[in-house]
């Protein structure tokens, strides 16, 4: 690589990793906004399968989903295929895999009601995925050729070709390894249908959602049967994966052990230090070389990609640092329920419950672009506002969820002066606007309607909190 080449790769580095952060937010899920989705579910709207769609191409697009393409496309052989139309067929057999294994997360969240966006951002969940991420990079730096074992490749043979059978199958894997990075979009989807109930629309819904995840693996697996002659730009293009692999890996662990969040400082100083940091990993070797060269080739390539990885891991933690500080500012937020109702109940006032959680990334969407807007800090200085953490999943979070009725994250539920709670909730990252009418209309939106019957426990409209 010529030396023009990596100065010019490294000044783009240093610019995207001191600005994308801010921009994209590199979380758990790569993108941060739910496209709206959840308001457009619960107004029944025919765009929200559109939304569905465009979340699930920009899911494709996200670390540990995109720079796995080329090599998924590579394993379940629509590379090899003889034809045209063979690699169409597996390919699309492939998208057909991760379609059924998100509609039947659906099916299952209409009938079971529970959190499935939730789960699949576990921290443990996440550990997992980042283990597998390494072991990709591992691969795309040379350690090891990805492909079936010859026993595996040998069975699928003999049930009707490796090709067909091995890319349905691949596909409902992919959908597991995925889910971290499925974000908001599916969150927001999850937690409506599990709200909703019906089976048909889960289906439908997830249904679409994949098909949109799975557009680039079809586009590159029908049109590209054949693969470029491999050279020396073909290792930059496996280092960049690798060091995006790895990234990916790094984002998803420092949210798996929130004890090393206060190591992320949210100075801009730290942002500029960490792209500088990036920076002089393009500029040591990260993305040239081979790690089978000779022995000072190897080292500057593992210092160079130890740079550029913590500097976009540490630019990433700095960004959340950031994040928390704005939602901090914004306005005092308690964090028990009991001294919010107990203060509500002494001052006549009405109650903010925002049900919350570190990993969550539309809940810092939600921090970011509404809580954190001058009017509706205005507006909600006459509630009491409270923040229920649940990053730990601890009993006391799961005993209030289960008290009204949560099924992901983020909920937000809004309580009237006289202890009802308001017939509508936000389940997912709404603009200032839409959260400063909701605000407003808190007073009056249980006025003239009869009180719930039932129990206190769930989602009640008009129902008594206390």
């Amino acid at each position: 690589m010529r030396l023009t080449t990596r100065i010019l790769l490294a000044a783009v580095t240093f610019a995207g990793v001191l600005w994308l952060p801010d921009l994209a937010g590199l979380g758990p899920t790569g993108a941060q906004s739910d496209l709206q989705l959840g308001s457009l579910l619960a107004e029944g709207s025919i765009v929200a399968f559109a939304v569905a769609f465009a979340g699930g191409v920009a899911t494709s697009l996200t670390p540990c989903v995109y720079p796995l393409i080329p090599i998924t496309v590579s394993i379940f052989g629509a590379r090899k295929a003889g034809s045209r139309r063979e690699a169409t067929a597996v390919s699309a057999l492939y998208v057909l895999g991760i379609a059924a294994m998100y509609s039947a997360l659906g099916v299952g969240a209409a009938l079971t009601g529970k959190a499935f966006g939730s789960v699949m951002q576990n921290p443990w969940v996440i550990g997992f995925v980042a283990v597998v991420l390494v072991a990709m990079a591992a691969s795309m730096f040379g350690a090891f050729e990805l492909q079936l074992p010859s026993s595996w490749q040998a069975r699928l043979s003999g049930v009707g070709g490796a090709g067909r059978t091995g890319a349905f199958a691949m596909g409902l894997v992919s959908g597991i390894i995925a889910a971290p990075c499925t974000g908001p979009v599916l969150a927001a989807a999850l937690t409506f249908v599990a709200a909703k109930g019906s089976v048909a629309f889960g289906l439908g819904i997830m249904f679409t959602y994949a098909l949109g995840m799975g557009l680039l693996f079809f586009l590159i697996g029908a049109f590209s049967i054949s693969l470029p002659k491999s050279g020396a730009w073909m290792e930059t293009v496996k280092s960049v994966f690798g060091v995006a692999l790895l990234a990916a890996a790094g984002v998803f662990l420092k949210d798996a052990f929130p004890q090393v969040k206060p190591l992320f400082s949210a100075a801009r100083e730290a942002a500029v230090i960490a792209a500088a940091l990036a920076s002089a990993g393009v500029l040591a070797g990260a993305l040239q070389g081979s790690f089978h060269g000779p022995a000072l080739e190897r080292a500057a390539k593992g210092l160079g990609i130890a740079l550029l990885v913590g500097g976009i891991v540490y630019a990433a933690g700095a960004s959340g640092a950031r994040e928390r500080e704005r939602s901090a500012a914004a306005f005092a937020w308690l964090h028990s329920e009991e001294e919010a109702i107990a203060l509500a109940k002494a001052s006549g006032r009405p109650v903010i419950i925002d049900f919350w959680a570190d990993w969550c990334t539309a809940c810092k969407e939600l921090d970011r672009i509404a809580w954190a807007d001058t009017r509706v800090r205005e507006e909600a200085s006459r509630f009491v506002a409270v923040k229920l953490d649940g990053t730990d999943g601890s009993e006391a979070f799961q005993a209030l969820s289960e008290k009204y009725g949560i099924v992901g994250m983020p909920t937000v539920i809004f309580i009237d002066p006289r202890g009802r709670e308001v017939p509508e909730r936000v389940t997912g990252a709404i603009p200032a606007g839409e959260m400063l009418e909701k605000l407003r209309g808190v007073d009056q939106a249980c006025e003239g309607k009869p009180p719930a019957t039932a129990a206190p426990a769930g989602a009640l409209a008009c129902a008594a909190r206390w």
